[in-house]
């Protein structure tokens, strides 16, 4: 059958699988993509949308690199919201609603149309492991596969077991078979297992819906999109809906719990927290009345609408009876209930932070199989593991990104770190430079890095060396144009900030909280200079004097940060026998092997006294 080696065989084509097939593939890898289903390739499982909070921004980075998640996303967009624009830039975050269908059509176009890469529907049951050393993998049907290097992204596939109240399923997805034989060879190789949890909402016919009594909600006026190339820019946009659920709602599901997985102690295994079921909602949060549910539509031409917030793993009978005393779903039609997944996740603590297992050589592990939840979570995991896993068979170094340098980085320094014990979900709060982490500068931060390593083309690299030497030259002129109080008095008035009486620079106003770039537009001599510029061009310029104390002071940090990170621990380090130490310290350290004194400062339970003693005892 198959007799031809591979530099690197990707299992599961979710998105973190797609992701890093891609990025291998484009390295120059000869690539082998293994899915067990060719037809749904780019699934998206949940919800039929890209990015949000923190997710945006891992998009965009994504998108700097190479990937091609931003693509799709923009060519399946059906709406494009900013999200948080009245809080500062560091959390403003690019969300899409998209075409379900097209979306994963548009993955499969992508991956067909990329050099170097082959597909080969199957699953995989076993690797081939020689002197803990990966060179393949053996499918359901025995065919042996040989490879360099191996990046499994099993998704919510290995050992999945669907519960809709009482009734299980096994299932790696509703409608398609999980997958076994992995988990087992690698607990029997010494790798550590767990169990994870999640859920979705009930599908229903739109056109049982009746969205007057919704809140109808519009994407931008002025949207935008997360590709940085030139994909093309919505012109028209379908409306998501909210409404409330109510206690009615609520009296109902309650009398399903006694039949419902989670409260008969069927399932064990933790949920994602910040995305929890409408019965876990209803049981933790006891005092409130009602909870959001977001009505979202599928697609262009399809009346399939996704109930967002009303994830649940009750009997179907009784979601359907809860449902309908939801305002405008009194009548609503029910394609498919909700159900809960239970999987099977490796601990990330057995990860190095190029996402190769300590255990076993040129073995990658990205996506769900580490304990992540989310799309782009996933996908930002399979493009380091991808780039990673092609290095490694090229014997080119390895390729890291740090927490100050990207979302990806911090995701992925978390996970190896930390470890996770429930879904992990990315939020701007998780990252400590998130001011510097911005959607808007993704390109500036890594487009540099993903042209030398020959995933973004020259042309990319001078557009975005275009936009910081426009953006500066706007910069400058902001910074070098005086406004007397006769022009900039009236503006000023005009949004309750103080008059001045003399002149100031035109980028000291710009640091008053009310005043924008839009705003200084007003003024003749500011209209004739801005205007030649884009918008991309002018919002970083705008930010970058707004804020420019702020990101100095991040900047400092980080570099008092790196001082640390520049310290090597090395990999046979004893930390157990260092008396001086915390018994937590030494098997935390001793778990994770940190590689340096920043990483093992990050581990929970090391603490700065730790620190100390490991200072001085490597002599600095």
């Amino acid at each position: 059958m198959i007799s031809d080696t591979y530099d690197v065989i990707v299992v599961g084509a979710g998105h973190a699988g797609c992701e890093a097939a891609a990025a291998a593939a484009n390295l120059g890898s000869k690539t082998l993509l293994v899915t067990m289903n060719m037809q749904t390739i780019g699934q998206m499982s949940c919800n039929p949308a890209m990015g949000g909070i923190a997710k945006g921004q891992i998009v965009r980075e994504i998108d700097a690199m190479g990937g091609y998640s931003g693509i799709i996303a923009d060519k399946s967009a059906i709406q494009f919201k900013m999200l948080n624009l009245s809080k500062g830039p560091a959390m403003w975050s690019p969300r899409t609603q998209n075409d379900r269908m097209l979306f994963a059509e548009e993955w499969r176009m992508a991956l067909e149309n990329t050099p170097n890469l082959d597909f080969f529907q199957d699953m995989v049951k076993q690797l081939i492991v020689e002197n803990n050393k990966v060179t393949g993998v053996v499918t359901s049907l025995g065919i042996e596969i040989k490879s360099k290097s191996v990046v499994l992204t099993n998704g919510t596939f290995l050992n999945g077991l669907i519960h809709v109240g009482d009734k299980q399923l096994g299932g790696g997805r509703m409608g398609e078979p999980r997958a076994f034989g992995i988990t087992e060879q690698l607990v029997s190789l010494g790798f550590e297992a767990g169990r994870m949890k999640t859920g979705t909402p009930p599908r229903v016919d739109g056109r049982s819906l009746d969205y007057s009594k919704m809140e109808e909600q519009k994407g931008d006026k002025n949207p935008q999109k997360f590709s940085y190339t030139d994909t093309p820019k919505l012109t028209k946009q379908l409306s998501c809906h909210i409404v409330y659920t109510n206690e009615t709602v609520h009296d109902i599901l309650r009398e399903g719990f006694d039949r419902s997985p989670m409260f008969n102690g069927t399932i064990q295994s933790l949920g994602p927290r910040y995305c929890p079921s409408i019965e876990d909602k209803i049981n933790r949060f006891a005092e409130r009345t009602r909870h959001q549910l977001f009505v979202e539509p599928e697609g262009w031409r399809t009346v399939e609408i996704y109930v967002n917030g009303f994830s649940s793993s009750l009997p179907e009978d009784v979601q359907i009876k809860a449902m309908k005393h939801i305002p405008g779903f009194e009548n609503v039609k029910v394609f498919r209930p909700g159900y809960a997944i239970e999987y099977d996740y490796f601990p990330p603590t057995q990860l190095k932070h190029t996402l190769e297992t300590k255990l076993i050589d040129n073995l990658y592990f990205a996506g769900q199989i580490n304990g992540t939840t989310g799309y782009e979570e996933a996908a930002g995991q399979g493009l380091m593991a991808g780039i990673n896993a092609h290095n490694k068979v090229h014997d080119k170094e390895d390729f890291i990104l740090n927490r100050d340098e990207a979302y990806i980085g911090v995701l992925i320094d978390d996970l190896i770190t930390k470890g996770t014990e429930e879904p992990y979900r990315m939020f701007t709060s998780r990252a400590e430079y998130r001011l510097l982490l911005r959607q808007d500068n993704a390109d500036i931060r890594l487009t540099k890095k993903a042209y030398h390593l020959g995933l973004a083309k020259e042309d990319r690299l001078r557009k975005v060396e275009t936009k910081v030497s426009k953006s500066q030259e706007l910069e400058s002129f902001l910074r070098e144009t005086s406004l007397k109080p006769g022009i900039i008095n009236p503006i000023l008035e005009t949004i309750d900030s103080n008059p001045v009486d003399q002149a100031y620079r035109a980028s000291q106003f710009l640091t008053r909280p009310n005043i924008t770039l839009e705003k200084l537009d007003a003024i003749d001599v500011i209209k004739e200079f801005t205007s030649q510029y884009d918008d991309e061009v002018r919002e970083q310029a705008e930010i970058n004097i707004k804020y420019k104390g702020y990101i100095e002071k991040e900047k400092e940090n980080v570099a008092k940060l790196n001082r640390l990170e520049n310290i090597k621990i090395p990999e046979d380090f004893d930390y157990k026998s260092i008396s001086s130490l915390s018994l937590e310290a030494k098997q935390k350290m001793s778990n994770v092997r940190p590689k340096t004194i920043a990483q093992a400062g990050r581990i929970s339970g090391v603490s700065p006294a730790d620190i100390n003693v490991l200072l001085v005892y490597l002599g600095r």
